[in-house]
């Protein structure tokens, strides 16, 4: 069995890792109630004895005594994180897994690379070291950031790099959310478009995650929950409804119950690396099978249910109506549209109680309507897990290598032009040491020969598809 470190980067990274190690605790306390620490909880947690002074003793077999997360916390500031230690999870971390600063990257992805990465390189590298020598057999970081702010953006991708030089052999899974139209950061297409060209250099998969999106899917709870449809309701101080008040308020997200999606897609990405199944599917079985071409890594992720049922009583969905809900624009984690884009691969990650005949009658079914490359025609990759979320009998987390990101990346360049352009807030990028104005125009340069790549596979699309030669065989 093997582990994995998540390594959450700035606000928005702790706040969804905050969500995730709640969802993973409740996940692990549903399926585990003898108490014994097994290969499952051991993938993102450790058992340590407490009496032992210093780091803890490491107790490998045997009854849980305090799990320890898998996790490095960092953030130029110090509020978020100070709330996770003074929160419910307060046990689950140390002060040796914590990096914090007081004041912050200020929305300049200069800062938080340049400077502060420069800054807390040895620290960062000591912590993850530290981390590394805890797991029996390392397979994957999951970075956890934001793409708009200045921590996330620049320490959360300086990280890559480090990551790539020091463990060249564990993947580098990340989490990256975007930043809406309406975002009130005004310099956050300067931070992505940055942040973008370290993610195309240094990133073995990249999930994008659309703060619209998110936005979107809480406001389509709360209408089915206010309907009083179906018997839907929310469970009191449940995490959609710690934020339910938000919506109410036209100003205010609720961040909440948008970081509880994006936690529950890292639970069911990682299902299948924890628990058994009929049909196994490694973290790096999804870059080997997913990712044909290194800088097209990139991969649209799709969940049903999206709510945990720690948060909504919404009747189950039928299984064949999962299927054609994962393949819908309304369960996509970003604004895109796959089903009328190119396909480069596909990953269908089941959970429950379902078989492999139904995974292959919903493929046949659905295959018809989605347009594959003409040389990857039968790029599905399927993994079945046979324990299902908390309170659901199944759910469906699909992976799409599918060219429909194209218009999300060229929607942040227009907004990066818009400004670079007129040169605004340049200044501040430019009065860091290290950072020249050739910075952006290799950022922008880099994302442009992303963009480019999308569309020459899409000129592809409605070729049709030659029936190759085989050999043949001599009976």
């Amino acid at each position: 069995m093997t582990q994995s470190v998540v390594v959450q980067v700035g606000q928005c990274g702790n706040q969804i890792g905050c969500c995730f190690w709640d969802l993973a605790l409740r996940e692990h306390a549903a399926v585990n109630q003898k108490g014994i620490y097994d290969e499952a909880i051991s993938s993102f947690f450790r058992n340590v004895d407490t009496r032992v002074v210093g780091d803890g003793g490491s107790i490998s077999k045997g009854k849980i005594c305090s799990l320890k997360a898998r996790a490095v916390l960092i953030d130029m500031e110090e509020g978020v994180v100070n709330e996770i230690l003074q929160g419910p999870l307060r046990d689950v971390f140390d002060n040796k897994q914590l990096i914090t600063d007081i004041s912050g990257s200020g929305n300049n992805w200069a800062v938080g690379h340049k400077v502060f990465g420069s800054l807390y390189q040895e620290q960062i590298l000591e912590k993850l070291r530290k981390s590394a020598e805890h797991c029996d057999c390392l397979q994957c970081f999951f970075i956890i950031h934001s793409m708009g702010g200045g921590t996330g953006s620049g320490l959360g991708t300086f990280l890559l790099k480090v990551l790539e030089d020091e463990f060249p052999e564990v993947y580098r899974f990340v989490t990256s959310v975007y930043p809406s139209g309406e975002d009130d950061v005004i310099t956050s297409p300067y931070n992505s478009i940055l942040a973008m060209k370290e993610l195309n250099e240094h990133a073995d998969c990249v999930l994008p995650i659309d703060n619209q999106s998110l936005f979107d899917i809480i406001s389509k709870i709360d209408l089915m929950v206010n309907s009083g449809k179906l018997g839907t309701t929310v469970k009191p101080k449940s995490l959609v409804t710690s934020s339910a008040e938000a919506l109410k308020k036209q100003h205010q997200k609720p961040f909440d119950g948008m970081n509880n999606i994006v936690a529950n897609l890292l639970l069911n990405l990682t299902s299948s690396a924890r628990f058994e199944g009929s049909l196994n599917m490694d973290l790096n079985e999804i870059s080997m099978n997913l990712v044909p071409f290194p800088q097209l890594h990139y991969l649209v992720s799709s969940l049903t249910p999206l709510y945990t049922l720690a948060d909504v009583n919404i009747p189950t969905r039928r299984l064949d109506q999962m299927f054609s809900d994962a393949f819908s624009k309304d369960h996509q984690l970003i604004r895109a549209d796959p089903k009328h884009s190119l396909y480069l691969a596909c990953a269908l990650m089941v959970r429950g109680n379902v078989q492999v005949s139904d995974l292959r009658r919903n493929i046949e079914r659905l295959k018809p309507s989605l347009q594959f490359i003409s040389w990857n025609q039968e790029g599905w990759k399927t993994s079945l897990c046979s324990v299902p979320p908390v309170g659901h009998s199944h759910s469906l987390l699909a992976l799409a290598n599918n060219t429909c990101v194209k218009p999300t990346f060229m929607e942040l360049r227009e907004r990066f032009m818009r400004l670079y352009k007129k040169k605004a807030h340049l200044h501040h990028y430019l009065q860091i040491e290290g950072m020249e104005e050739s910075c952006f125009a290799e950022a922008v340069s880099s994302v442009s020969g992303l963009i480019e790549e999308y569309k020459q596979l899409d000129a592809t699309l409605g070729t049709p598809v030659e029936d190759l030669p085989r050999l043949s065989v001599a009976v």
